[in-house]
């Protein structure tokens, strides 16, 4: 069992940075791949970044490469995602979720744990 707590975000202007922390409780966190997704209103929800429990592989949504950076730091629980040059089609609630499993997976239905999402909103 995972318990997952987003944090990091806010309003900022185009062109803007945030990073978005996700911190988690319970045993074994290094043995779960984690996703960061988002979800803006009217929208289904999309992946946009992933990363391996080991924290050597990543993927990355066409949307975000180049821009956003994921990590982990696994002694501390917590993956971050990084995110430069914002503009406003990157408004939305983002969530992370993880899953025990090695392959990054972009399909947020094979996700077990999610946590309460965190808003994202960036002004022109």
């Amino acid at each position: 069992q995972v318990q997952l707590v987003e944090s990091g975000g806010g309003l900022v202007q185009a062109g803007g940075s945030l990073r978005l922390s996700c911190a988690a409780s319970g045993r074994m966190f290094s043995t779960y791949g984690v996703g960061w997704f988002r979800q803006a209103p009217g929208k289904v929800r999309e992946f946009v970044a992933g990363i391996s429990r080991d924290g050597i592989t990543t993927n990355y949504a066409d949307s975000a490469k180049g821009r956003f950076t994921i990590s982990r730091d696994n002694a501390k629980n917590t993956v971050y995602l990084q995110m430069n040059s914002l503009n406003p089609d990157d408004t939305a609630a983002y969530y992370c979720a993880a899953r025990a499993a090695l392959v990054v997976a972009t399909s947020p239905s094979i996700y077990n744990y999610w946590g309460q999402g965190t808003q994202v909103t960036v002004s022109s």
